[in-house]
């Protein structure tokens, strides 16, 4: 024999109960009893309408009516025609009669417990009379049985208590009788001994189907559901999230306790001690294997079996001298909870008898603290005890699993998991059996919280990176490419699948939560919004997600000045935007702090050098150790490309167009020439060696004429180098004459640092950096004679885009 249960959503209209009667007569078993929620919804319209009418408002009649319409529809959609007189009939005098109830509560303004409980019972009673009638039709051998009949309880209504000895015995005599090969009955109701209609309380199909299966000693207890068995987490939180084939009675009600809803914890009490396998399958997708959950058979040794979540919880703490060693008070605070009927779902308390900690439902929450204050008025009074302080907007995220406590490191595991994705315990709570690890968190990084401990446990180690990039111009592009050709080898070698969430440039903006096309994306974002900096980063933080990079590839001031705010809210930042870095040094020293407080990284790797490991080499000296005596570098890619095209057959004007062109000088080319990008760089080095400079401290000889540097667009400037052509050919003559080549060098010793054109002699290890290619010299404590050399194409979206890339997978390998 098998008990097999449906609910609200498997038999929401005629289509997902043609469903339901496929699985039913697939059923390779003798018996069947078949346990059935009221139509999906109809719970509540039926507590709806009961409360309308004990406000004596006529809105309950329009909640009935559509009562009314759903069954009777979904009856004529079920059953043929020429049966329909019968079973429409039937239909129409239940809801007379639940007309009849309303009504009353209408009449007389209030409605008490044993009415509600009546008139709530009709949704099981009339979706299980309408499912037997339409089973019976199709061909199966089914009857009808009205739950009440069997399962017998004390007239307790909301939440009754269950008489065990008598239920059992009625449904052995119903089974010894009953000669139908399926039996459908409603879940949820039962009666009192004397005859009152009862139920069972939230979740009471289930448990009506666990009683059943516990009664007749049934092989399998099948609850059919719309997803798949229960999952490691929440798919609707997490998108990763899988079923879990096999799992144990107490692993199941921990995971169902804190939030699984696919089952409902009383439902294993009756069967757990018969050892009857209970089975989480999906109506929708029978064919799927589900979720087994029997004794703990944990062969493999798994730790943690899924991770859960309980929303809508507050915190309620009582603490104060007074407390320490005074007998009694933890029960007295228990025990006026409890006579207030407030639950209590965690618990911790300080070893110093200082200050308990509970977690209840919010909705308990103000009429906890008042019932609390009450009870210690006079403590408070004589301040050996605060008045209670009360918490809202938190939740609950739990780790389950039998084997967890024979794995040391995983509360730890747990709490750095969440601590790097800036996520705050408020309270956490571990039970003796470490079955279960529990932390109390704010309720809006709840998904957050739930991904990131999902990727950490389940994954297999794959980390997911969630990108938000602003700027997609040369390098953005180019950089957005990079990203898509290496998604695939990212994931399957670096265990790194990364998402780009939302992007921007000067004019629009789009967001997709599941990542934006890659293959497209400049398709999607021409569809976005308008774009704004302000809203881009509001969306940012709502979206709250784990491992989250704000990717700068602008060279905006404006967008510089956010990087704070990104950093304060632990989104790391990864930026080739040189201005945050070289702005004044106090500026910088806060980013850099922020992003230690919170976790959070700054990588700036391509500010100098684009993508050579400049800035990563002199983190690793400084870290061993060693110390930087002098930086000799020629860091501008740009201007190397210039100056290695520029000579007496071509024009000044021409070659600093070509490398505008292609993309080596900035948009304003003004700002390579005039030698400020390099006084940027150096200054980043000096202070990324340990020294606090300004950049106006950098000594600054400029090869261009006055009249140049003062033009304010490029239209000007690139008229003044035509103007004065004949000076940039006189600079390079002397060189030339002298077997020389110009080098714009960056030099930073002793505390000081200076930039400016310089003739290089043959020999020289600047000479022959060739087209767009940079070279730094590091002279140390341990490279006094001999310099650390590192060079490479130092200009170029590509080698900047492919920085960028590094510095994100840097982040993703922390």
């Amino acid at each position: 024999m098998k008990v097999l249960k449906f609910g609200g959503t498997s038999v929401a209209n005629a289509s997902n109960i043609s469903l339901v009667k496929n699985i039913v007569a697939n059923t390779n078993t003798n018996k069947t009893i078949v346990v059935v929620s009221a139509f999906g919804g109809v719970t509540d319209l039926l507590l709806n309408a009961a409360h309308l009418a004990s406000k004596q408002s006529e809105g309950y009649k329009s909640i009935l009516k559509e009562i009314e319409d759903r069954h009777l529809e979904t009856a004529k959609e079920l059953i043929h025609v020429n049966a329909q007189s019968k079973v429409l009939s039937k239909v129409k005098s239940e809801l007379n009669t639940l007309e009849t109830l309303l009504e009353g509560a209408f009449l007389i303004g209030e409605i008490t417990p044993r009415l509600s409980d009546k008139i709530v019972s009709y949704g099981e009673l009339l979706s299980s009379y309408i499912i037997s009638e339409y089973f019976a039709q199709e061909g199966l051998k089914a009857g009808y049985l009205d739950s009440r009949e069997l399962i017998k309880t004390n007239d307790v209504n909301g939440k009754a208590t269950v008489n065990f000895d008598l239920t059992n015995a009625n449904c052995a005599n119903f089974l010894d009788k009953d000669e139908h090969q399926v039996i459908v009955m409603g879940g949820f109701i039962a009666s009192s001994e004397s005859g009152n209609s009862t139920t069972l309380g939230r979740g009471g199909s289930d448990y009506t189907a666990a009683i059943i299966a516990a009664a007749i000693n049934a092989e399998f207890l099948e609850i059919w559901t719309d997803v798949s068995g229960m999952y490691t987490a929440n798919p609707k939180l997490v998108k990763q999230a899988k079923a879990i084939p096999h799992i144990s009675y107490e692993e199941a009600m921990e995971l169902s306790h804190f939030g699984a809803k696919v089952l409902y914890p009383p439902t294993i009490q009756p069967v757990l001690a018969k050892g009857i396998s209970i089975v989480i399958k999906n109506t929708f997708e029978p064919e799927n294997a589900g979720t087994l959950i029997t004794k703990n058979k944990n062969e493999k040794g798994k730790t943690v079996r899924g991770i859960s979540h309980v929303e809508n919880i507050a915190l309620l703490s009582l603490e104060g001298p007074g407390m320490v060693g005074i007998p009694g008070t933890s029960k007295r605070f228990f025990e006026v909870l409890s006579q207030s009927e407030i639950s209590v779902v965690l618990i911790t308390q300080a070893s110093s008898e200082h200050s308990i900690c509970v977690g209840i439902s919010a909705d308990d929450i103000d009429k906890a603290t008042e019932v609390v204050n009450a009870a210690f008025e006079y403590e408070i009074e004589r301040g050996k005890i605060k008045p209670v302080i009360a918490e809202k907007e938190l939740a609950i995220i739990a780790l389950v699993g039998d084997n967890m406590k024979s794995h040391q490191g995983l509360s730890g595991k747990m709490f750095s998991t969440l601590g790097k994705n800036n996520v705050n315990l408020r309270v956490i709570a571990q039970g003796a059996s470490e079955r279960n690890i529990s932390a109390v968190i704010k309720k809006e990084d709840v998904k957050k919280a739930l991904n990131a401990l999902h990727e950490e446990f389940f994954e297999e180690n794959i980390k997911q990176l969630n990108l938000f990039v602003m700027g997609v111009g040369n390098v953005g592009s180019k950089f957005l490419n990079q990203v898509y050709q290496q998604k695939k080898f990212l994931k399957e070698n670096l265990k790194l699948n990364i998402r780009v969430i939302g992007m921007s440039n000067s004019r629009t903006m789009v967001f997709e939560e599941n990542g934006i096309s890659l293959k497209n994306w400049e398709e999607a974002l021409a569809g976005g919004q308008k774009a704004d900096k302000v809203e881009f980063m509001k969306m940012v933080n709502e979206l709250n997600y784990r491992n989250s990079i704000f990717v700068d590839n602008t060279a905006s001031e404006e967008v510089s000045k956010t990087y704070n705010t990104y950093l304060g809210n632990s989104i790391s930042v990864v930026t080739c935007n040189k201005i945050a870095c070289s702005s004044a040094y106090e500026n910088y020293q806060e980013l850099k702090s922020l992003a230690r407080t919170y976790n959070a990284p700054f990588l700036f790797e391509t500010n100098v050098g684009a993508g050579l490991p400049i800035i990563d080499t002199l983190k690793h000296l400084i870290a061993s150790g060693d110390k930087i005596l002098k930086i000799q570098a020629v860091l501008s890619g740009s201007l190397n490309f210039v100056f290695n095209n520029f000579n007496d057959k071509t024009t000044f004007h021409d070659v600093v167009k070509q490398a505008q062109q292609e993309g080596y000088t900035e948009p304003d080319p003004k700002i390579d020439l005039s030698g400020v990008d390099v006084m940027r760089k150096i200054l980043i080095l000096a202070r990324e060696s340990g020294n606090q400079l300004e950049i106006t401290d950098i000594a600054n000889k400029p090869f261009l004429p006055q009249e140049s540097l003062d033009t304010d667009n490029n239209e000007d400037f690139f008229a003044t180098l035509i103007k004065n052509e004949d000076d940039f050919q006189a600079m390079y003559k002397e060189a030339n004459d002298a077997n020389s080549k110009l080098k714009y060098v960056a030099q930073f010793e002793d505390g000081k640092a200076s930039v400016g054109l310089q003739a290089i002699p043959k020999g020289h290890d600047f000479y022959n950096l060739e087209g767009s290619d940079n070279i730094v010299l590091f002279y140390t404590e341990r490279y006094p004679n001999q310099p650390m050399i590192i060079k490479g194409a130092g200009a170029g979206a590509d080698v900047t885009a492919s920085g960028i890339f590094a510095d994100i997978i840097r982040i993703g390998n922390f």
